[in-house]
Formats: C-alpha cells, structure tokens, sequence
C-alpha cells in the first residue's frame, strides 16, 4: 500500500516549506522514526522523521523546491 508523505507544518505560522535535503532516494528502505528528509522553513531547517516503515516509492519534489504544506511530496510503499 503506498502512503502519500505531505510536506509538514511545524507550528501555526507555517504555510511553505523548501526541500533542502532528501536523505532517501527511491528504492532505499525507510524505518519509522529515521530521518528521510531535511526541510527549511523561513524561520528554521528540520529533519523529518518517517512515520511508516517501508521503500521510498516516489519522490515527487525536488530538492531546492517550495511547497505549501500539506502537498503530497512522496509517497512510501509499506
């Protein structure tokens, strides 16, 4: 089953993100609480923990991109 992967909003005021790093490419295997994905937000850079365990399915934003939070930015397969 593929999980869609939102980009997160961390905090109220949060309304984009910039996909600074992604640590996973497709194919690699992901666990639930290891670092997929490095985000900026125009206050701060997060890592992003992976809430499914599984293989990174898609990437469907590139590094350097923004997005409004909530868009579907990968999907997973577990």
């Amino acid at each position: 089953m593929k999980m869609q992967i939102p980009m997160p909003k961390y905090g109220q005021t949060m309304e984009e993100g910039e996909i600074v790093k992604w640590r996973k490419k497709v194919g690699d295997s992901v666990k639930k609480g290891e670092v997929y994905l490095e985000i900026a937000s125009d206050k701060t850079e997060l890592e992003v923990e992976s809430e499914y365990t599984g293989v990174m399915s898609e990437i469907l934003v590139k590094e350097g991109a923004k997005v409004l939070c909530g868009t579907i930015i990968a999907t997973i397969e577990v």
